[in-house]
């Protein structure tokens, strides 16, 4: 349909311009045309190229399983039974849930994933996913973990990003004061001491490595110390380029503006922009929080409103890919074809090296190597950690599976697509 006013503005412009005009038209429509037809991710051919035929089956019979509801909170319950019970659950998990989203319990196990994500082009972030350590000694264990993820990926070009979560190597509880501007007792203040050190050592072992960070982002009562702190290591080690990347959840309503401002301050101090892209993980729990506590939910109003926001973000990081560095994590088909598109019409090279694809492992292969296939820069989320530490991460990617309306219904329907394609050879 055409629209009203577009068609008044046409008709009162100049026998020239309307021709001008249409000829832009026309070549912004093919353009679009053509980046639409350049991917397809409905080939299930290439998206799952690289599984064998009982790996396909084994990813079956686990989405069948995480799109029940009622099946999922029962896998819970009785999880939560076993540990609490010490119960021998490690090799069941292992060789299910663990093994469809997890690359291994060491780095040294998540070598096969590595490898043969990079046959066909995709890189590996290695993401030690331990949680709900309190004790220094325990976040300390994890900072030298971390560490270790940053020297690998010095040695290996397929591993072309590190990351870490800030709650891994300080507490909560931190964090959160910090966030609210409250004093600090003088242990608070050793302990911030030491939060930053760790962070520092970090930072500073991937910009000596030349090797990207990114800093996941956390719920919104303690981003604002996790964005200051990033910042700062920002200003201190993206002078010559993209080092450290702060994690920017676009269901929050106020993030894009918040890009904006970050990139007014990135050059007016002269460095690189590091930004990772999502929609966001805690929108339930952020919701919750804000009617318990009487405040104005951080949240969009709903999921258009978020939607916008994320792909108004990629376009404001086309625009200014001179100065910004960014990763777009999403599973979310049309965003990720809409960069594609915003790409062409800027004239960014496929495989820009301050653009990158990401998608966590076991998910959404159809976007992953479809992108690969088609010469974009794409990474593969690897988590990985003792399959107990890393429980609580399975739980929560399994709860989102279930929350995430058609997430699990089109993994499903894409991987018996290719099932089907398979037994008709």
């Amino acid at each position: 349909m055409i629209n009203r006013s577009y068609t008044m503005t046409f008709f009162h412009k100049t026998k020239k311009e309307r021709i001008e005009q249409i000829r832009k038209d026309i070549f912004n429509w093919l353009n679009n045309y053509i980046c639409a037809r350049m991917i397809s991710f409905d080939d299930t051919e290439t998206a799952f190229k690289s599984k064998t035929d009982a790996e396909l089956n084994r990813a079956y019979k686990l989405f069948k399983l995480v799109g029940s509801n009622t099946l999922v909170s029962f896998g819970k319950w009785a999880t939560n039974v076993a540990l609490l019970l010490k119960l021998p659950i490690k090799g069941p998990v292992k060789a299910t849930i663990f093994k469809q989203f997890c690359g291994g319990e060491t780095i040294a196990e998540c070598d096969p994933t590595i490898h043969n994500l990079w046959r066909f082009g995709i890189g590996t972030i290695l993401d030690y996913s331990v949680e709900g350590k309190e004790s220094e000694a325990d976040f300390e264990r994890t900072c030298s973990e971390i560490l270790r993820t940053v020297q690998r990926s010095d040695q290996e070009e397929s591993i072309p990003f590190s990351v870490f979560k800030v709650t891994g190597i300080t507490t909560f509880s931190l964090l959160e004061k910090l966030s609210s501007n409250q004093p600090l007792s003088a242990e608070e203040e050793k302990k911030y001491d030491q939060f930053y050190n760790r962070i520092d050592r970090i930072c500073a072992a991937a910009f000596n490595a030349n090797t990207p960070v990114f800093i996941d982002a956390e719920e919104s009562w303690i981003q604002e110390a996790i964005d200051t702190v990033c910042a700062t290591m920002m200003e201190k080690y993206n002078k010559k380029s993209a080092i450290v990347y702060n994690t920017i959840q676009l269901y929050r309503w106020d993030r894009l503006a918040y890009i904006k401002k970050l990139h007014n301050q990135s050059r007016q101090e002269s460095y690189f922009l590091g930004l990772k892209l999502v929609r966001g993980a805690y929108m339930e729990k952020e919701r919750e929080r804000a009617k318990e506590q009487n405040y104005p939910s951080p949240i969009q109003k709903d999921k258009q409103a978020a939607d916008q926001d994320y792909d108004d973000a990629l376009k404001y990081c086309i625009e200014n890919i001179n100065t910004i560095a960014f990763c777009a994590g999403t599973h979310n088909e049309r965003s990720t074809l809409y960069l594609t598109k915003l790409m062409k019409q800027n004239g960014v090279e496929k495989n820009n090296a301050h653009i990158y694809f990401a998608q966590l492992l076991g998910m959404s292969d159809h976007i992953s190597y479809n992108l690969s296939n088609a010469g974009y820069n794409v990474a593969k989320y690897v988590p990985y950690g003792p399959v107990n530490d890393v429980l609580p991460y399975l739980l929560r990617r399994a709860d989102e599976n279930t929350s995430v309306a058609g997430q699990t219904s089109r993994e499903l329907a894409l991987i018996m697509k290719e099932r089907k394609r398979r037994s008709a050879r």
